[in-house]
Order: C-alpha cells, then sequence, then structure tokens
C-alpha cells in the first residue's frame, strides 16, 4: 500500500522512503543498522524505523549504518559507531568480557548535531546553522552537502577518503576545506566503497580518496581532469569503478580485475583506468547511474522524451506542431 520514491542498500541491509516521508527498513539488523530499536540477526519483512520527526526525504546506508535526512535538514544516523561514522563524537567501542571488543550501538536513529571545522593552527571551531541539503556514503564514511554548498566527511579515515590530507578518523562532521570558497561550493556529492566525489557549482569534478586501495591515495580533493567540460547528472562508483551520466554519454572506467560492469562490450578491454565513453550505450540518454561492487545499472529516459526534447532545443520549436 506504499508508494516508493526512494531506496538505499548496504551490505545486507536496506531502506526505502515512502512518497509521505516515513521509512521502512528490513534486512540485517546485527549492528542496529534498521533503526528498530533492537539488535537481531535479521528482520526479513519492510518495518517501520522508530522514528516520529518531520519527514524524511533523503537516506543513504553504509556497511553496517545508516543515515536520513528530513525536510528541515537535519540528519539522523543509526548503527554501527566505528570509527566515529555515526558522526556523534565516539567510534562507541568498549572491552567487553574476555577481552572481546564490542561496539555499542545506536538502535534508533539519532540526530548528528554538531558540524566542525579545523584551522591550520589546529583549533576546532564549531560550525553552526548546518542545514542538510543531501548525504553520501561510503562502507565507513559519510559526506554531507549543506544549504551553502559546503561539504563536511566523517568517519573512516584511510585513504584519505574524508578529504582533509590526513588518514584520521573524523568522529563529527568535519568541513572540507577545498569547497568552502565563495563560487567554489559544491552542488553534488557522492561516495565510493573508500573514496568521495563532489561536482563543484561551476560543473568541475573532484574526487579523493582511492577507488584501487593497491594504488596511491588522494588525500584532499583534486579536479578529475578527464571529464573536464562535461556537465555531469549522475555518478555512482563500486568497488573500483566509476560510471557517470553526463551530457549525451555514458561514461566509465575502472582498474583490472573487473567484471563487465563498465560496459565496454564483447571484445572490447575489460577495465580502463582513464575514463571511455560506453559506446554500447551511444544514443541512450541516462537519467541516473547505480552500482553495485562490481555490476551497474542505467536508467534511460523513454525514447519518446528524448525526442521531444531534442526537438525542443531547435530554434523553430513550436509546442503546438508535436
Amino acid at each position: 500500500n506504499e508508494a516508493i520514491v526512494l531506496a538505499a542498500c548496504g551490505r545486507n541491509h536496506t531502506l526505502a522512503l515512502t512518497e509521505n516521508g516515513s521509512v521502512f527498513a528490513f534486512g540485517e539488523n546485527k549492528m542496529g543498522q534498521l533503526g528498530l530499536g533492537n539488535q537481531t540477526d535479521a528482520v526479513p519483512s519492510p518495518t517501520q524505523i522508530m522514528y516520529n520527526g518531520q519527514p524524511i526525504t533523503k537516506m543513504a546506508c553504509g556497511a553496517e549504518f545508516s543515515m536520513i535526512m528530513d525536510c528541515k535538514g537535519n540528519l539522523y544516523s543509526f548503527g554501527c559507531p566505528e570509527y566515529g561514522q555515526l558522526g556523534h563524537n565516539s567510534d562507541g567501542k568498549f572491552i567487553a568480557r574476555a577481552q572481546r571488543i564490542e561496539y555499542d550501538c545506536e538502535l534508533v536513529p539519532r540526530r548528528v548535531a554538531i558540524f566542525i571545522e579545523k584551522t591550520k593552527d589546529g583549533q576546532i571551531l564549531p560550525v553552526p546553522n548546518v542545514v542538510v541539503r543531501d548525504v553520501a556514503c561510503g562502507a565507513n564514511h559519510t559526506l554531507v552537502l549543506d544549504s551553502q554548498k559546503r561539504v563536511f566527511s566523517w568517519g573512516f579515515g584511510g585513504y584519505g577518503r574524508l578529504g582533509h590530507a590526513e588518514q584520521k578518523d573524523e568522529m563529527v562532521p568535519r568541513l572540507v576545506k577545498l569547497f568552502d570558497f565563495p563560487g567554489r561550493g559544491a552542488a553534488q556529492i557522492y561516495a565510493g566503497y573508500t573514496c568521495s566525489f563532489a561536482v563543484s557549482e561551476t560543473g568541475g569534478l573532484f574526487f579523493w580518496g582511492a577507488t584501487n586501495t593497491s594504488r596511491e591515495s588522494t588525500m584532499y580533493p583534486k579536479a578529475v581532469q578527464d571529464l573536464c567540460g562535461w556537465k555531469i547528472r549522475s555518478l555512482a562508483c563500486g568497488k573500483s569503478s566509476i560510471i557517470v551520466a553526463a551530457d549525451e554519454s555514458t561514461i566509465s572506467w575502472g582498474p583490472s580485475p573487473t567484471f563487465g560492469e563498465l560496459g565496454y562490450g564483447d571484445h572490447k578491454p575489460k577495465s580502463s583506468t582513464a575514463a571511455q565513453e560506453v559506446k554500447t550505450l551511444d544514443g541512450i540518454y541516462t537519467e541516473q547511474v547505480a552500482m553495485g561492487y562490481a555490476h551497474s545499472l542505467v536508467i534511460a529516459r523513454d525514447e519518446s522524451d528524448a525526442e521531444k526534447e531534442k526537438l525542443r532545443k531547435l530554434p523553430e520549436y513550436n509546442p503546438r506542431t508535436l
């Protein structure tokens, strides 16, 4: 009976958002990542999460944690607190009996209350009035875009995926300096397994972290030169491959081993370290891309819509003649 408008997947759990802003969760719940107020092995049927605040408009899942955002720009997190990925100033670690390390999980959505910036001399300053507009999760890190086009990141710092030029874990959302200048703000954010992306308000794609963890890491946001001049609509990242919808094209790249997720076609090189157009999708207008660990999904515009769009761009276009 529910109209679902958005869904998100973690390693073994799923969130589904209804058109009236409620969230249903199902799948693994060992770390409380379903937000149902308990920790159980698995929940096979969609169950409404324990939350009664403002309607939810965006969601994202890490490996074993979840993030939800309400229509007023508040962010809530629940699940496994390891690496500080929930943003509550703790990694939730404690020593249980027999010296076992266990985690104090958040079992219901808890608001992320503090956003900070670190100055050059190491001072920590609170950043007030953060209104969250978008959220993206990697396996163990989170990115947020706010109403002032600023980017914050926190969680696991390995491979530079947080973009703070150091590999330290961050326990609360920390401002990514590069996007905090007039005209240099971000318009879109995306997270891969161990990396992060942002599209700047001028249209440039920035990358930090690592897609191939055996290669060197990018410790702070750097422009992706291969995609200079392309207008990016949608981006997705799997374990180490990337796929992008831009202008009239679909573009992908990723190091070996790949499993066909780059879509280059039979009898073609399977992998590529440089961005390449996906020729098998020539003439298909891609609205949105998604990626699993090593497979891709492309949502294409209905051809009749695409034709109308082309006609609309013609100078002599007259809507009545269609």
